[in-house]
C-alpha cells in the first residue's frame, strides 16, 4: 500500500514508511534501539503503535524529552495536556490522595469522586445533572450507548463515516475509520453511518450546501431506519479539524427530537478549552442529551472520563451499564478535580480562544500562496493545516520532528496541531516557525 492510499483511511501517521526509517537512521543511537528493540519484542505489532518511534525519558510543561537528550514541542500529546505535563497542582493532589484514600471498592464513594461530579454537572446546563465516570473513552462511549439503548428501548445508532470513538469493539461499531474496523467480523448490528458534514471530503458533493444536503441525508436516514435510539457524532471532527457548517447541529438536534433519537457528543479529545469554549459543542447551538469527555480530564497523569447525560435520562437503576472496577477511583478524580481548577484559575479557555486565534491568523499568513496548501483552518489551540499530498505530509512531519517539533498526520495530509493550552507564547511562535519552514522549504 502507498502513502497516496493510505490517506483516505489512515487515522493517524503510521510506523511504516520510508521517511520514518531515514528519520530513525538519522536520529536513533544504539541505547534508544536497544529499547526500542526489546518493545518490539516485549508487544503485540500493531498499525499506529507498536513498533514505537523513539524512547521518552521525560515530560514536562510543553516539552517531551528522549533518552539521548534531544527535546520536542508536544503538539500532539493524543489530547490528553491540555495543562501541559506535570503540573504542580495534578501532581500535588495525586500525591496528597494516594496517602489519604489509594483506592475505593465500588460499594463505596468517597469525597473526590462526589466532588467531580458536581463539578461537571456545574459546567453544563442545568439539565445534565448525571454523571458516570469509566476507566477511559471507550469505555464511556459503551455507557452512553448502553445508556441511549435502554432509554429509547431502541438499539440502531447513526454515526459518521471517518470519524473516532475509540477502539474497543463497540466503539469501533459506531466509529468509521478503517483502520479499526476492516477485517474485525460482525461489528454491532444497527451502526448505521452517514457522511460527515465536511464540504472538502463530502461524497454527496453538498458544497455550500452542505448543512441542508447532509442534515437531509442524515434524516432521511432517522426515518427510514425508524428505530435509531441515538444519533453519536464528534461536534467537530478534531483530527482533521473539520468545523461543521453553520446551523448543521441544529438541525440535526430537531431531527433527532422528532424521531425519538437522543443526541449523544462524543468530546472526549476538544472539551475542556481545547477549541476556546469549555466544550466544542458550545460554538454550534445543539445541546447533546448525553456528553462523553475523557482524555485531558486527568491532567496527562491520570486515566479517566466521564459521561453527563440529563438527568430524565436517570432510568437505569436494574441495569449495570458502567461497572468498572476504577469507576470512582479517587486518585484518578483527584487528578481530574484539580485539572478542572487549574484551567479556570490559569484562564486556559480563554487563552485557548485567543492565542488559537493568533496561531491561526499567523499561519494562514505565513503560508498564503503557498501551493502546497489546500486550507489552513482551526478552533482554539486546535489548528489543521492541510497538504495537497501525503507523502509531502510524512516528510513534512519527520523534518519537523528533526527540528523539535511533534503533532500528528490526520486523514493522510492534514497536521494536527494541538499544543498545551498553557504553553508559552515563544514556543507556540518557534513552532508556527518549523511548520513553516519546513513546508515552504519542500
Amino acid at each position: 500500500m502507498t502513502l497516496s492510499d493510505r490517506g483516505s483511511t489512515t487515522e493517524g501517521d503510521v510506523n511504516v514508511s520510508p521517511f520514518r526509517q531515514q528519520w530513525r537512521s538519522q536520529n536513533i543511537g544504539e541505547a534508544t534501539a536497544s529499547i526500542l528493540a526489546e518493545d518490539a519484542e516485549a508487544f503485540i505489532h500493531q498499525s499506529l503503535s507498536t513498533p514505537c518511534l523513539n524512547v521518552l525519558k521525560s515530560a514536562s510543561g510543553s516539552w517531551l524529552e528522549d533518552i539521548e537528550g534531544r527535546r520536542y514541542l508536544d503538539f500532539h500529546g493524543n489530547m490528553v495536556h491540555q495543562v501541559g505535563y506535570g503540573h504542580p497542582k495534578v501532581i500535588e493532589a495525586v500525591q496528597r490522595q494516594i496517602l489519604e484514600l489509594p483506592f475505593c471498592p465500588r460499594r463505596y464513594t468517597n469525597d473526590m469522586a462526589v466532588a467531580l461530579a458536581q463539578r461537571l454537572s456545574g459546567l453544563c446546563k442545568p439539565d445534565m445533572g448525571k454523571v458516570l465516570f469509566a476507566p477511559g473513552g471507550s469505555a464511556a462511549v459503551g455507557i452512553a450507548l448502553k445508556l441511549a439503548r435502554i432509554v429509547t428501548g431502541r438499539h440502531k445508532t447513526i454515526s459518521m463515516w471517518d470519524s473516532f470513538h475509540g477502539a474497543s469493539l463497540d466503539a469501533s461499531s459506531v466509529g468509521g475509520e478503517e483502520r479499526f474496523r476492516r477485517d474485525l467480523g460482525p461489528l454491532l448490528p444497527g451502526t448505521e453511518h452517514v457522511p460527515p458534514p465536511d464540504p472538502l471530503r463530502c461524497p454527496l458533493h453538498c458544497g455550500s450546501t452542505c448543512s441542508g444536503s447532509c442534515t437531509s441525508y442524515l434524516e432521511y436516514v432517522l426515518e427510514r431506519e425508524g428505530d435509531v435510539a441515538a444519533v453519536i457524532a464528534e461536534p467537530m471532527r478534531c483530527t482533521t479539524v473539520v468545523p461543521p457548517p453553520p446551523d448543521y447541529w441544529r438541525r440535526v438536534k430537531r431531527a433527532c427530537e422528532r424521531h425519538g433519537a437522543l443526541l449523544i457528543f462524543d468530546e472526549i479529545p476538544t472539551a475542556l478549552g481545547r477549541t476556546g469554549k469549555m466544550f466544542s459543542w458550545e460554538w454550534f447551538g445543539a445541546e447533546p442529551d448525553i456528553l462523553v469527555i475523557g482524555k485531558g480530564l486527568g491532567g496527562a497523569l491520570m486515566p479517566i472520563a466521564a459521561v453527563i447525560a440529563r438527568s430524565e435520562l436517570d432510568i437505569v437503576e436494574e441495569y449495570s451499564i458502567g461497572h468498572y472496577t476504577h469507576e470512582k477511583n479517587p486518585v484518578s478524580c483527584a487528578a481530574a478535580l484539580a485539572t478542572l481548577e487549574v484551567i479556570d484559575e490559569e484562564g486556559l479557555v480563554e487563552r485557548s480562544r485567543s492565542l488559537g486565534l493568533q496561531m491561526l491568523e499567523s499561519l494562514q499568513t505565513k503560508l498564503a500562496g503557498c501551493e502546497h496548501v489546500v486550507e489552513v483552518r482551526g478552533l482554539g489551540l486546535l489548528i489543521g493545516v492541510e497538504l495537497r499530498d501525503p507523502i509531502l505530509a510524512e516528510r513534512v512531519l519527520y523534518e519537523c520532528l528533526s527540528k523539535g517539533l511533534s503533532f500528528k498526520i490526520s486523514a493522510g495530509t492534514v497536521l494536527t496541531l494541538a499544543p498545551p493550552l498553557n504553553i508559552a507564547e515563544a514556543d507556540l511562535e518557534r513552532a508556527i516557525s518549523i511548520v513553516v519552514e519546513s513546508i515552504k522549504s519542500r
